[in-house]
């Protein structure tokens, strides 16, 4: 089987926008679901409605695959699932590291999706002499004095970064000076790359406080939206807090 040192992705050489390069995985998540249920096709409407886009954007997306499916019948879904696959490279192995066993780390090395969908976590390494020689998720961990030798060995060029974020950047460029070109960072921290290298960066922190935003947008439209007090009754030439309340207001 190939692997990912040898063979990239022709997505760019091709000209698809970035954008529609992000929705592919989306697609490709609900496709897999339509296919493990049989599903021989599906319309454009069906496929964007599960994938939470719109059917003009999808069509779109595909169009840039050369696939336009057909009227009245929809898209072929297993032919999709094939194309999107490689058009994504997940038709070929994918060796992956893993740097920082930490909870996170651990949780990411035991996840099962990764190998369904082309990426083999090849490595697990980390800086505490303590976690050399451990087992998580059935690999060992190796410390990351070896990193340049584990990288070169199993031919890895997909990097996952999962350390405190002080030493993220340090632990970055060792990666992309032992030949890494796509990092996935979890750090908390901006990297700093060269030309050629590719950073996807997951902030869980980031996206919890976007999500907290939007809470209270939506608890300040509902006290918007709620009746106002009521005034306090008042006697016809009761005080009121600006003086005398007239009996009977002026026209």
């Amino acid at each position: 089987m190939a692997t990912g040192r040898t063979h990239r992705p022709a997505t760019r050489s091709r000209g698809i926008p970035e954008a529609t390069v992000a929705r592919l995985p989306l697609y490709l998540r609900a496709l897999t679901a339509l296919s493990e249920r049989s599903v021989p096709t599906v319309s454009s409407e069906e496929l964007a409605a599960a994938a939470g886009v719109n059917s003009a954007k999808l069509r779109k997306d595909f169009s840039y695959l050369g696939s336009y499916g057909t009227r009245g019948v929809g898209y072929d879904v297993e032919y999709l699932v094939y194309q999107i696959s490689r058009e994504l490279g997940l038709t070929q192995d994918w060796p992956v590291v893993i740097v920082g066993i930490g909870n996170l780390g651990a949780a990411l090395a035991n996840y099962g999706g990764f190998a369904s969908r082309g990426f083999r976590v090849a490595a697990l390494i980390d800086a505490d002499p303590a976690m050399a020689g451990r087992q998580v998720a059935g690999i060992v961990v190796q410390h990351s004095d070896d990193l340049e030798k584990i990288i070169s060995d199993n031919g890895v060029s997909i990097g996952v970064i999962t350390t405190p974020p002080g030493v993220a950047q340090q632990v970055c460029e060792r990666l992309v000076a032992a030949g890494v070109t796509s990092i996935l960072n979890f750090a908390p921290t901006v990297l700093t790359v060269p030309d050629g290298v590719d950073v996807r960066k997951v902030d869980l922190s980031i996206e919890l406080q976007i999500l907290a935003f939007h809470e209270q947008r939506k608890a300040g439209e509902e006290h918007e939206g709620a009746a106002p007090p009521a005034a306090p009754h008042q006697e016809p030439g009761e005080q009121g807090p600006d003086g005398d309340v007239p009996a009977v207001m002026p026209a």
